[in-house]
């Protein structure tokens, strides 16, 4: 399978103690982590033709992606 970009270690990779810390103690951030992953990984597929989806299905997706992202940034930088 090839690389999927946008991973959250990739996105903050100087934030990687954090992000660990936060996945095994804040049962919130686990599962805004999970949610991502899983939603990013069904884009990859989407974009690489193994699930295919239209434009728009995709592009809501990544919107989705971005405000999760934005969620899960957020409590990085507070904790």
């Amino acid at each position: 399978m090839s690389h999927v970009a946008h991973e959250l270690h990739e996105e903050f990779p100087e934030k990687a103690e954090v992000i660990h810390a936060l996945k095994t103690g804040d049962a919130h951030f686990a599962r805004l982590a999970d949610e991502y992953h899983t939603l990013n990984r069904s884009i990859h597929r989407m974009e690489t033709n193994v699930e295919p989806a239209d434009d728009a299905t995709i592009e809501d997706l990544k919107k989705k992606r971005l405000q999760l992202k934005d969620e899960i940034s957020k409590i990085i930088d507070a904790a």
